[in-house]
């Protein structure tokens, strides 16, 4: 029963290890690059970008063409009967 109880903690032990040195490592450096590029610089970087593109859209005349207009509305025409229906 001893012989038993080693090879299954030496499995256990062997299977952690190889999950940890290809898995563990590849979620490990993914982790690493979300959160190298989302330090504080880069943000506010990308919140620039979204406050250049917003004021850009806002001095056009007509921000969306019309088919995605009409498209937009028939979606939130349905969201809007949809909530209705539910009270």
């Amino acid at each position: 029963m001893r012989i038993y109880i080693y090879k299954v903690i030496i499995f256990i032990v062997a299977i952690f290890f190889l999950y940890q040195l290809t898995v563990g490592y590849t979620i490990h450096n993914f982790q690493k690059k979300i959160f190298s590029t989302l330090d504080k610089e880069t943000s506010e970087k990308i919140k620039d970008k979204i406050r250049q593109e917003l004021n850009s859209s806002l001095k056009k005349d007509n921000i969306l063409d019309k088919e995605d207009a009409i498209l937009i509305k028939n979606f939130l025409d349905k969201i809007s009967s949809e909530l209705k229906e539910s009270k």
